[in-house]
């Protein structure tokens, strides 16, 4: 399977995940186990990169990654730069230093990340870019989802939730325009939104990418553009669930909320919660745990020299514009998820019944059947 990559969106600007954020504040939705695995095995470096907006890198893919790593023979040093490019750099060069066999990165920036992959090139160590592809670099491989039809899942889920209402109005908030994963995102909605807004069925009312995916700004910008429109608005695509909540909120402050439309991703809790409760109509659920096992697979084999076994394993690519190249890749199927199917997420075991069944939502979670 060939995807396309990003064209540029100046304008504008992830079956199973777990950003666990919601109306701009952390939560996380479960810990994954720690494993029990020895170390001691090859040393592969893993830079996360944030925690501010998202719980999922420390909730979620480091144990993960750690579990999947230790089970392939490897001993990994993951570290989280927190937002900060220049640790994200001295993290890398921290562990390039200590002779790690491969790195592994998920950059804050593709600039930030193509010159980290650069570095580590020059030293004869391999590159993987988890979950981001940095934009321009040389990184060998490249593990994350269909990125696209996740957006297409997002544009699919309003227009079914717009169904019948036409001219129905509608505000997109994206995910950072520094993001190649937001620009696919997008790529994905339109491929399904466009042609419902150039026939009229629907009515684009603004789009505005959120730098940094900082969901205080997405709620605040939000807002302004609600008010700005005349409080009217009948669909929201935001591009997480992390920007899907401070929305929420402020539709709330309106007395909009369970009127309007609002799209999500990831699967979090508080998005889940935000479904049952009739606030929010939809998000994606992706696979962490598979995008965590792929890339130790990868990791496992790179760290050998194995490249055929790498390649056998990274069968599909990804087109990378800006340098002029095919990366090898892994990509995971992702799945839409609306009140109808939220139990998908509780049986595979990302999100307790628990954590979603609160008060305000135990009568929805007894009819979907989620104990």
């Amino acid at each position: 399977m060939r995807m396309t990559a990003p064209r540029a969106v100046a304008a504008l600007g992830l079956g199973l995940v777990l950003t666990l954020t919601g109306c701009g504040a952390n939560s996380s939705g479960g810990t994954a186990p720690a494993s029990s695995a020895p170390s001691g095995g090859v040393k592969v470096g893993v830079i996360l990169p944030e925690t501010d907006t998202s719980a999922r890198w420390e909730g979620f893919d480091k144990p993960m990654l750690d579990k999947a790593m230790r089970a392939a023979g490897l001993d990994p040093d993951i570290q989280n730069a927190q937002g900060d490019e220049q640790k994200f750099s001295t993290l890398a060069d921290g562990m390039i230093s200590s002779g790690v066999k491969v790195l592994v990165i998920a950059s804050i920036s593709s600039d930030g990340g193509s010159a980290v992959a650069a570095k580590a090139k020059a030293q004869g160590i391999p590159v993987i870019d988890y979950d981001r592809l940095n934009l321009g670099g040389t990184s060998d491989y490249y593990v994350s989802f269909d990125n696209e039809q996740v957006g297409a899942l997002q544009g699919q889920g309003l227009a079914q939730a717009l169904t019948g209402k036409q001219g129905a109005q509608v505000i997109q908030i994206e995910g950072a325009p520094t993001d190649n994963n937001a620009t696919l995102f997008y790529n994905g909605q339109q491929s399904v939104l466009k042609p419902m807004y150039d026939s009229g069925q629907l009515k684009l009312v603004a789009n505005q990418p959120i730098d940094k995916w900082d969901n205080q700004v997405g709620g605040t910008t939000f807002e302004q553009l609600l008010t700005g429109n005349g409080g009217k608005v009948d669909g929201v695509v935001a591009a997480n669930d992390g920007l899907a909540g401070a929305i929420v909120t402020v539709l709330t402050k309106y007395g909009l909320n369970g009127q309007v439309a609002v799209t999500g991703q990831d699967a979090t809790a508080d998005g889940l919660q935000a479904i049952l409760r009739g606030d929010q109509y939809m998000t994606v659920f992706k696979p962490i745990q598979e995008e965590a096992d792929a890339t130790a697979k990868l990791a496992a084999a790179l760290s050998k020299g194995d490249t055929a076994t790498a390649d056998a394993t990274a069968t599909q690519t990804v087109d990378d514009p800006k340098g002029n190249r095919q990366v090898k890749s892994v990509l995971l199927t992702p799945q839409l998820i609306t009140k109808d199917n939220v139990k998908v997420v509780t049986d595979a075991g990302y999100v307790k019944a628990s954590e979603i069944c609160v008060q305000t939502t135990q009568a929805a979670c007894d009819t979907a059947g989620i104990k």
